[in-house]
């Protein structure tokens, strides 16, 4: 750890690094690639600027912000990387920033991949960092947020 105590606070402030960097920030949300190995190239994620637990402790702004961002990012995914679908997963349990998963799903996705499946990907199908950020940028590009 780098002086902070909140891995999601060090990702937020640079200090910790995703594929692809910071994507975009708007209404109170940064979106980032996936802190972590990712089987699927793509994998986004929305994470408020705050900390909150859940989208249930958003303040209004970000509360109202969220729907419309999310659907901005999802249909940037879909024409960017040519996604069939684009799965929406809270949790909520680790990270003190209310976070939304936002992972697509290609017609070449395996079965055990797709849906909840995703978070139990095996070591073998790892994605590797450079087309995790590649993906990234490609979305970033969609929404005019980078190049």
């Amino acid at each position: 750890m780098t002086g902070s105590t909140c891995s999601g606070c060090d990702l937020l402030a640079g200090r910790r690094e995703v594929p692809g960097g910071i994507l975009m920030r708007a209404g109170g949300f940064a979106l980032h690639a996936l802190d972590g190995p990712s089987p699927l190239a793509g994998w986004l994620v929305l994470t408020a600027e705050q900390h909150c637990r859940a989208v249930y402790d958003l303040p209004a702004a970000a509360a109202a912000a969220i729907g419309p961002l999310v659907q901005r990012v999802m249909r940037a995914q879909r024409a960017a990387l040519g996604a069939e679908h684009v799965y929406l997963f809270a949790i909520g349990d680790l990270l003190q920033h209310a976070h939304l998963h936002l992972v697509p799903r290609f017609a070449a996705t395996p079965d055990r991949l797709r849906g909840r499946g995703a978070f139990e990907a095996r070591p073998e199908d790892r994605q590797p960092d450079e087309a995790l950020a590649e993906a990234a940028r490609a979305v970033a590009k969609a929404l005019g947020a980078g190049g």
